[in-house]
């Protein structure tokens, strides 16, 4: 058994262990880049841009460049009247009595009774075009370079070299492309403007100018209604305003109404500044709105007083400030070097590739931090890009699984900065969530259901019966999310955001659900109505049905709220009498049930699954992202979830592919994880005009996740897993290595958090352990694990604690 000597005496040779913790001689992370030798022909193939709140698509063409601009806060609609239907409340108590009848086709048609309207729709700002007259090109080369947030276009035109950089800058606010040619006074360009939305160009001081203005209504894509799904209203709906500049050394710029032409020039710039007048989820765009223009104008003379490699040196050095805190590396050299979509090719056909699953992993961070920095306004189901005016799902935040799976990332792979924009965004859901609450409970506390979006809706949708309460009514949106409240602390230990933002809401959101709590037959506490999301059951008389009472993905959620309420008033010590109610429906809930198939219940009874493949898995939210069912401390229910995930089966969407890949690293499969992470890695070819459904879920060419369509929720999810299979953490303790595939056999990460406020760098070689680094509070002692044996290291004096293979520590 070998000895251990305390830390310090290994802290001597500390200078020259760390870079190697960062990785092994030759280990280091290679240059993250996605590159293609053709310009994207569809938006699957684009290199996407953004500071988090203006975003970019950038196809990279030759005789037309086009790119999509979008605005996070540019959305359809205005405030949303919280009190729709006041009266739905008095609905309930029918529902509930045909379920104690155990009549489940009449609890379907009731429950229709408490729905409202739909989500409002992400909105694209519009296309920026460049028109050039280029023939006969050859070498071409595209690329975008996720180290520096940095997009780059490169090919011969008639013998001289043409480069087009672009990147959106945090800093400065715009979006930059610095185009220049290797021949002197060869550069020639119009840059034109385009929308699908209401606008009017004009120009103004220079630049090109556009005002234009969202819906007031965009129906989502897959309701079928009489009449236009779009309507515009004058003076109603969000305004937006984009201001485009163009600055060359040394060639000449012709302007009109309408666009900017380019002339015998050797060095361009173009500057775009996006704004619009949402001020705020609660406040009319139109009549109360921020100054869009004013604000445009502004950020584009600010930006224009700096050059190219100004902006470009402060924008790289935001960026870096994030995206650098962590480090992959499983090889140390890149094998394969081809283009990524055809890499993503041979890949499916079960090439390895460890440089491409390093890439996906820091795309997902990548894409975070360029979809997720304006408050309040968190990524949506497509992140920061879409070119629809209909969006797949209104592009919302669809809050049964998919807008809490875009932040599974953000506080392992220390990016809890980005957290921030969802978290804050939970303000604004508690204050329409409590009307909600009472005019379709008649409870305390606050609610949110299946939808929502900028305006932070919080009714369950349906358009007023119409809608199938299979999806439609589900009321677990608060429950779920607050978990993410709680997780913000455990990360960073910021009790002040605890006392003062976290534990409200998390209350808030518990004073619904101990509201909504009944007894069952046995004297134990479920939920009545109660739906499992998406998924439909098969009951003992024949009956496929949504509605029913004492959901598991219910009672999973309230239980891991409950718990998590419970250990937040224990730090901060001012609400015991709260925490006695909530203790006492804890000791209550009605226990999970382990199926005749050996599989964890989804229903009250043991019954079947309509679809036992279905996408979802929200009863075993307990295993993950919840922390309440272990392999170590509840082995029967962990083998249920096991049996679960087995009956479903491996191929399923892009999002649950990331989840499940999760699941299995709770599990400690580590192959497992990894089978499936290499299956959410699957080539899918572009959408173009139609969307293949049955192709089922994977990767499209430029990395985006395929629901399909695009998703961005499966990049999130898929990042976040390999966090998950390389540490895992708990308030109490960590554990290095829990679920490493067997083809990751020499590897290292770095900056890695974990629960308790410690950031961990990990090596291993031959599939084992070789040096760790954890930093935390000086002097803590830090539980950690490996391989089922439990350690203790204390952190020294600058909050240190070293261990190394084959060394006394």
């Amino acid at each position: 058994m070998r000895k251990y000597l305390p830390v310090c005496l290994w802290m001597v040779s500390l200078a020259g262990f760390l870079p190697v913790l960062h990785g092994q001689k030759n280990m280091a992370q290679l240059p993250m880049k996605l590159w293609y030798n053709r310009p994207a022909s569809a938006f699957e193939e684009t290199l996407v841009l953004g500071n988090g709140k203006a975003g970019a698509t950038v196809y990279g063409g030759i005789d037309s460049e086009l790119v999509h601009l979008n605005d996070i806060t540019l959305w359809s609609g205005e405030p949303v009247d919280p009190y729709l239907n006041r009266d739905a409340y008095t609905y309930l108590p029918a529902v509930r009595e045909a379920l104690n009848r155990k009549d489940y086709p009449a609890a379907d048609t009731l429950i229709k009774k408490l729905q409202g309207k739909f989500s409002e729709s992400y909105a694209p700002l519009g296309d920026l075009l460049l028109d050039f007259s280029s023939k006969n090109t050859k070498d071409y080369y595209r690329e975008l370079d996720i180290d520096r947030a940095v997009a780059m276009v490169k090919y011969q035109d008639k013998g001289h070299t043409v480069q087009r950089e672009y990147f959106v800058s945090y800093p400065d606010k715009v979006l930059v492309i610095h185009l220049t040619s290797s021949q002197k006074n060869t550069l020639a360009f119009t840059v034109r403007f385009r929308s699908k939305l209401q606008y009017k160009p004009s120009m103004v001081n220079g630049y090109l100018h556009v005002q234009g203005r969202a819906p007031v209504r965009a129906e989502p894509n897959y309701v079928r209604k009489k009449g236009n799904p779009i309507l515009f209203l004058e003076n109603r709906g969000t305004r937006f305003s984009a201001d485009i500049l163009v600055k060359t050394v040394d060639g000449k710029i012709i302007q009109n109404d309408s666009s900017l032409t380019v002339q015998a020039a050797t060095d361009a710039t173009i500057y775009v500044s996006l704004a619009t007048s949402f001020n705020g989820f609660d406040k009319n765009p139109a009549t109360n709105g921020l100054d869009d223009a004013a604000i445009a104008s502004a950020q584009l003379q600010k930006a224009a007083q700096k050059n190219y490699a100004q902006l470009l040196a402060s924008h790289i050095a935001d960026h870096q400030q994030y995206f650098n805190r962590v480090k992959l590396s499983l090889t140390d050299k890149d094998l394969v070097n081809l283009p990524t979509d055809e890499r993503l090719r041979g890949y499916a056909k079960g090439e390895a590739d460890p440089y491409l699953e390093t890439l996906y992993f820091q795309y997902g961070r990548y894409l975070l931090i360029s979809s997720s920095r304006t408050p309040a306004v968190p990524a949506n189901l497509q992140g920061l890009w879409n070119p629809h005016i209909q969006p797949p799902w209104s592009s919302n935040y669809t809050m049964n699984i998919n807008a809490e799976e875009n932040y599974w990332l953000a506080e392992n792979t220390n990016l809890s900065e980005m957290h921030q924009s969802f978290l804050s965004f939970l303000e604004n859901l508690e204050k329409t969530g409590r009307i909600t609450a009472k005019t379709f409970y008649n409870a305390p506390g606050w609610v949110s259901h299946h939808n929502s979006d900028i305006w932070a809706m919080t009714n369950p949708v349906g358009d007023f019966g119409n809608g199938d309460p299979v999806w439609a009514n589900w009321d677990m949106g608060g429950a779920w999310a607050s978990a993410h409240l709680w997780e913000h602390y455990l990360f960073t230990q910021d009790k002040k955001f605890l006392a003062e933002k976290g534990y409200p809401l998390m209350k808030g959101a518990a004073e619904f659900c101990l509201a909504i709590l009944v007894k069952d037959e046995k004297g134990d506490y479920i939920t009545s109505p109660s739906t499992s999301p998406e998924n439909r059951y098969l009951n003992d008389k024949g009956y496929k049905g949504a509605t029913l009472f004492g959901g598991t993905a219910d009672l999973a959620m309230i239980r891991e709220l409950f718990i998590d309420v419970l250990a937040a008033e224990k730090i901060l010590n001012n609400d015991a009498a709260f925490a006695a109610q909530v203790k006492t429906a804890l000791d209550k809930l009605h226990p999970y049930q382990v199926g005749k198939q050996g599989n964890l219940q989804e229903w009250y009874y043991d019954w079947q699954d309509a679809d036992p493949k279905h996408r979802h898995q929200s009863h075993l939210y307990g295993l993950y992202p919840g922390t309440h069912i272990t392999p170590a401390a509840t082995p029967e229910l962990a083998n249920a979830a096991k049996k679960t995930l087995e009956i479903k089966g491996d191929e399923t969407t892009g999002w649950s592919k990331g989840w499940r890949i999760n699941l299995w690293a709770r599990l400690k499969d580590g192959n497992h994880a990894y089978k499936m992470y290499r299956e959410l890695l699957k080539y899918v070819e572009p959408d173009n005009v139609k969307v293949n459904y049955a192709r089922g879920g994977g990767t499209y060419p430029n990395l985006f996740d395929a629901h399909p369509p695009f998703q961005i929720d499966g990049n999130f999810g898929g990042a976040a897993a390999v966090a998950e299979m390389l540490l895992q953490s708990s308030a109490e303790k960590m554990e290095i290595l829990p679920a490493l595939p067997d083809a990751w056999q020499n590897g290292s990460i770095s900056g890695l958090k974990a629960r308790g406020g410690y950031e961990v760098t990990i090596s291993w070689k031959n599939g084992r352990l070789a040096k760790l680094l954890i930093k935390g509070k000086p002097g803590n002692t830090v539980k950690w694990m490996y391989k089922g044996e439990e350690k203790k290291g204390k952190l020294d004096e600058k909050g240190r604690f070293v261990w190394e293979a084959g060394i006394t520590n």
